[in-house]
């Protein structure tokens, strides 16, 4: 249980650390990235996406989609292709990083 407990907040430590230096590169305080729902609205004020989206991340289903979407922005906004914003979804705790240590630059896509 403790091993279980101690991953579990390494993947978590890992993935904000990577949230928070992609959040500088976009020139947003890091520290937005260690409140999870703040998190999310600040991550669609950077791919400009509206805020109402939000509502959608609640809903079952949609929030799939919209997280995809949000992954497909935010790989675009940092240069990267299709198949990287695949790997934001379904293994942030690599990608994430990767995006926020990496030579990525942040760009403004709207």
């Amino acid at each position: 249980m403790l091993r279980t407990l101690l991953l579990a907040g390494a993947v978590a430590a890992v993935t904000l650390a990577g949230y928070w230096r992609l959040f500088e590169k976009a020139g947003v305080a890091g520290w937005k990235a260690l409140v999870p729902i703040y998190r999310t609205y600040i991550t669609l004020a950077i791919i400009s996406r509206p805020n109402w989206w939000l509502i959608l991340m609640l809903v079952p289903l949609a929030n799939i989609v919209v997280a995809s979407a949000i992954a497909i922005d935010l790989a675009e906004c940092f240069g990267k292709p299709l198949w990287y914003a695949a790997g934001l979804v379904l293994l942030p705790v690599v990608f994430v990083p990767m995006l926020g240590f990496g030579s990525a630059s942040y760009r403004r896509i709207r």
